[in-house]
């Protein structure tokens, strides 16, 4: 279950309010559609990963739109609000009406950089433990190779 995912250099979560620019094709013209909508699912792995978006349409009505990560229709995407949700999947939206359908707790801009931070912190202890795995990989190779050495000259001095 993913929670967020890149899209054209653009990291979206699950909750966050996007606006998503993608190309449509009517007759032998191309424009570009605006689709403003909260990312409710991530779904799928790799090349298969699809995320879908939903809002509320003038007459009332949900509409959610689904589109594949790598599509050749999208154009941009650009997020408006970030969502600070604690699950993968906000399938409960749609069961609500009205405003309360696309109302989802908002990160602030100080829990944002918060949330960063952690995240730089994450990846440095990350690429320190495997530099470490990496030095004691090497010395242990090292030991294991005049360990060998010792062995051979101890026997030829026997022999």
């Amino acid at each position: 279950m993913a929670i967020s995912t890149t899209i054209l250099d653009q990291k979206i979560n699950v909750g966050d309010r996007i606006k998503v620019h993608h190309k449509v094709k009517e007759g032998e013209k191309e424009r570009t559609q605006i689709f403003t909508g909260i990312v409710i699912a991530i779904k799928g792995n790799r090349s298969g990963k699809a995320f879908v978006v939903r809002r509320i349409a003038s007459s009332g009505v949900g509409v959610e739109r689904i589109w594949p990560v790598i599509s050749p229709w999208l154009q941009k995407i650009e997020v408006e609000k970030r969502g600070k949700i604690k699950r993968s999947k906000l399938y409960y939206l749609r069961d609500r009406v009205g405003k309360k359908a696309t109302r989802v707790k908002t990160m602030t801009k100080k829990e944002e950089k918060q949330k960063e931070v952690k995240q730089l912190e994450k990846n440095s202890k990350q690429e320190a433990k495997n530099k470490k795995e990496e030095t004691n990989k090497t010395s242990k190779t090292k030991a294991a190779g005049k360990s060998k050495s010792k062995v051979k000259s101890e026997t030829k001095k026997e022999s």
